[in-house]
């Protein structure tokens, strides 16, 4: 069931793409999360950072479906790393691979790290 709840975050966080709101996004990640995106040599360090990209990042009109999904959980820290696929507006499509770490803040599941990347072949 803790691996369903899991799961689930990934859904969370694809919605709030749909919505074009870059702070509904960045809200999903803790307050120091730390975000190495897909499209940008920059690290983001913060909610201000994390924003920044996902201006850029959602108008492209992007919709992510996960190809494979690997979680562990470890207490109050899960993981869930493997690949996905962006789909964006113009009809273009991008797989990378993920990584998403999560911890339990006693409240709920945020997003402290985020790694994605373009697959290399």
């Amino acid at each position: 069931m803790v691996n369903t709840n899991i799961e689930k975050l990934f859904d969370e966080w694809n919605e709030a793409l749909q919505t074009g709101d870059p702070k509904k996004v960045a809200s999903l990640y803790e307050s120091n999360a730390i975000f190495i995106p897909t499209i940008s040599n920059q690290v983001r360090h913060n909610h201000e950072e994390i924003e920044e990209y996902f201006i850029q990042f959602l108008a492209k009109g992007p919709s992510g479906k996960i190809d494979e999904s690997n979680i562990r959980i470890f207490g109050d820290i899960a993981i869930n790393s493997g690949t996905y696929t962006f789909t964006f507006l113009d009809g273009t499509s991008v797989p990378a691979r993920f990584t998403f770490l999560y911890q339990w803040n006693k409240q709920r599941w945020l997003i402290i790290e985020h790694h994605s990347s373009t697959m290399p072949e």
